[in-house]
């Protein structure tokens, strides 16, 4: 999660988070809804984006209240990271499906109870009293955030002419950014005066006024030609992707015998494989791969993975930094990280004009230059740090993770066919996802080998600050991604050509 990405609905985030889908009729906007965005110009994005500020502001929050619930609940803050990764992984299983969900249903049926099975399952969070409790509400929670996101990046998609994305996205992610900015100190000062249990009921009331919103604005879309759901990619798609981050995010835990961990990893590569097999014979396959001999598309969902690793591990790692490693309160801990998610909401003005002057591959390859080294520059943050120094530090990282995953999001869609919107958004989600997840078992594994190798009795900031550098490092991978597009890559969308030409890569 992150203080941006958790809204990377296309801009960032803050994946949060996106639709998906299967469907391959749509050759224009459906009239409904075109009607619609004309009618209310910005207002359908920000009210589907106020929507995710529910998702994102969640997400925030539990990251900084992290140590504190470990407390209460008498756990390692390292074993509750599984809170951040259960709620991940589910989403991460059940995007493939939420557009055929939605397509199949409706949007606005799909995104009614999503919403509504969101704020049940944040009360269950709320109530929990041990580690499986929570996790199991967590799962729960990630079923349904993973059902909202077809109306959001779905209905836009099929609505948006290419060279007004970026503008879209940047209204659909403007409530979610508050989320971010919100979460941390919200979050400390619940965690610092009050129970955490209150970070989970906040999202009763923002369900209601959710459902009531969506009920009046947001149109019924769903597809013509419905296609039959592949039961056999989504179990292998599913366990796949379970076996990959709970075996990964056990790795040096001890918690399970070497041999079960082995086994996860093992069967999520071999379902993996499976799946690979089953979609090239599959016409209707859950998730589309033919997709990936698109560059553009391949250099946002493959190559931002890599980028993506920083939003999973950032905030879980900031927050055992600065409470756990520096003895702050949460509500400390809060305001200092809010200035990262500041950064993030700054960027949305300057984003449309950067990407304009220099290209989608520069900004990428420049960007996350910048995003490795600030957020690498986070190892180097000592409890003597003066605090204007944090802050100056985490509020330019969040202005430079934001730049780069908006333009990774937008740059995604510049070559797909509007047909393959659904499809293309539904293996984008999945990716972003799947990186959040890996990032905060990447931490997690780090931390832990750290503690290892210095016989640590008990976890300090020297513990901690090591993964903030292998992180970033490893963020760099992405580049050799990036550095494979061609000069003019996305310019329909980043607005250098009036027209481009996809570019399909059919080697």
């Amino acid at each position: 999660m992150t203080l941006d990405a958790t809204l990377d609905p296309v801009a960032e985030t803050v994946d949060p988070t996106s639709g998906e889908g299967m469907a391959e009729a749509v050759l224009a906007p459906p009239a409904a809804v075109e009607k619609t965005v004309a009618r209310t110009g910005p207002l359908l994005p920000m009210i589907i984006g106020s929507a995710l500020f529910m998702q994102t502001l969640d997400s925030t929050v539990i990251s900084n209240a992290l140590p504190t619930m470990a407390r209460s609940l008498h756990q390692d803050p390292l074993i509750l990271n599984l809170a951040i990764t259960a709620y991940l992984l589910s989403a991460a299983v059940f995007l493939p499906i939420s557009a055929w969900v939605a397509d199949r249903f409706g949007a606005k049926n799909v995104f009614r109870l999503a919403i509504i099975g969101f704020a049940l399952s944040s009360l269950l969070c709320g109530v929990s009293q041990n580690l499986i409790e929570l996790i199991g509400a967590r799962m729960i929670q990630g079923v349904a955030g993973a059902m909202m996101l077809p109306v959001g990046r779905l209905v836009l998609l099929r609505s948006v002419p290419k060279s007004e994305l970026v503008r879209a996205m940047s209204y659909l992610t403007m409530p979610a950014l508050l989320g971010p900015i919100l979460g941390p100190p919200i979050g400390g000062f619940i965690v610092t005066f009050s129970s955490w249990r209150w970070i989970f009921f906040i999202n009763v009331p923002m369900g209601i006024l959710g459902v009531v919103l969506a009920t009046l604005f947001i149109p019924d879309v769903r597809e013509e030609a419905r296609e039959k759901l592949d039961v056999r990619g989504f179990i292998l798609t599913g366990c796949g992707l379970a076996g990959l981050v709970y075996g990964f995010d056990n790795l040096g835990k001890n918690e399970l015998p070497f041999v079960v961990v082995a086994a996860m990893l093992i069967g999520g590569v071999i379902c993996g494989a499976l799946y690979t097999v089953h979609a090239r014979r599959t016409p209707n396959a859950i998730l589309d791969l033919s997709l990936l001999k698109i560059k553009t598309f391949t250099a946002s969902t493959v190559g931002g993975l890599f980028s993506r690793l920083v939003i999973g591990a950032s905030p879980f790692l900031l927050a055992l930094l600065l409470q756990l490693g520096f003895g702050l309160s949460a509500f400390q801990a809060g305001v200092l990280t809010f200035a990262g998610a500041a950064g993030a909401l700054l960027m949305k003005t300057t984003a449309r004009p950067i990407i304009g002057l220099f290209g989608f591959r520069t900004v990428l390859i420049v960007n996350a230059l910048m995003v490795a080294a600030l957020s690498g520059s986070y190892c180097l943050f000592r409890v003597t740090t003066p605090h204007w120094i944090l802050l100056l530090t985490l509020l330019t990282g969040g202005f430079f993770r934001s730049l780069q995953f908006t333009a990774l999001n937008a740059m995604g869609y510049a070559d797909i066919p509007q047909p393959l919107m659904s499809r293309a958004s539904s293996l984008a989600s999945m990716f972003q996802q799947l990186a959040q997840s890996l990032g905060v078992g990447l931490a997690a594994m780090l931390i832990h080998y750290t503690l290892v190798f210095r016989h640590s009795p008990k976890l300090s900031a020297a513990d901690i600050s090591p993964a903030f550098a292998i992180v970033a490092g490893l963020s760099l991978i992405a580049i050799f991604f990036f550095a494979a597009l061609p000069a003019d890559a996305g310019a329909e969308v980043s607005g250098r050509a009036a027209k481009a030409e996809p570019a399909h890569d059919e080697g």
